[in-house]
């Protein structure tokens, strides 16, 4: 006679155990094949860079400001031909979209450029001095159009015109020309480094190298030694 009870089919505690190692070991596999995924992607992008960094390497010093001033030009132009289109005046429009503020930037800064390059030659030289002599003079037209009426076709001589000694300058023009020569001879005497001699001032020097010595001490330690010399001179130092 069969046995009424149930018989229970065994219980393997194996398999979840290796579903887990499965799944741990699955996860390990694609964080490995990310940071694969990654390190590759750095070194392509590394590479990248490395050619990039080369290619500037090798451009003009000065290329990032041609780009920059290439660029501006062709926005310029396209502007240009957007306003052509409408019927509008450039010059106007770019006007308009400038504010008070970058206006009196500009003009900021434009006052603080030294329009001087310095000295180069002694043919810059004269040039920049003749147009700074010129921009000096104040031209009179009642006089300009009086000799040009009495000059005639003179006025504007040409190869075949002869009029060579024929000016005389005004009282007024020999004037000027004179202040004019006066004021540059006060200028210049003021630019001489040379130092005019003091007859009253203290000896206390040898030579002219030992009188420079003494300007430096006495610039840097004076302070500090004017009462030793006060007492060297009275006779009552100790």
């Amino acid at each position: 006679m069969a046995s009424g009870s149930e018989v229970s089919a065994p219980v393997n505690d194996e398999e979840p155990s290796e579903t887990v190692s499965s799944l741990k070991r699955e996860d390990r596999l694609r964080k490995f094949r990310e940071l694969h995924f990654k390190r590759n992607e750095a070194r392509k992008l590394n590479h990248q860079e490395v050619v990039e960094e080369d290619k500037r390497l090798k451009l003009p010093s000065n290329w990032e400001a041609k780009k920059a001033r290439l660029e501006y030009e062709l926005m310029v132009d396209e502007k240009k031909k957007e306003c052509a289109a409408r019927g509008e005046d450039y010059d106007r429009v770019k006007l308009l979209e400038i504010s008070a503020e970058d206006a009196e930037r500009w003009e900021k800064k434009k006052k603080k450029k030294n329009p001087d390059p310095g000295f180069s030659g002694y043919a810059e030289a004269q040039l920049r001095q003749y147009q700074r002599l010129t921009k000096q003079i104040r031209p009179d037209m009642e006089e300009y159009e009086k000799q040009r009426e009495e000059y005639g076709e003179d006025f504007h001589p040409t190869s075949n015109s002869l009029i060579h000694g024929t000016h005389v300058p005004s009282k007024d023009a020999i004037n000027r020309m004179q202040e004019d020569i006066e004021k540059q001879i006060e200028k210049r005497s003021k630019y001489s480094r040379r130092r005019a001699y003091n007859d009253d001032a203290d000896i206390d020097y040898i030579n002219e190298r030992n009188a420079k010595f003494n300007k430096k001490a006495e610039r840097f330690y004076g302070k500090y030694t004017a009462e030793i010399k006060q007492n060297l001179e009275r006779g009552t130092a100790v």
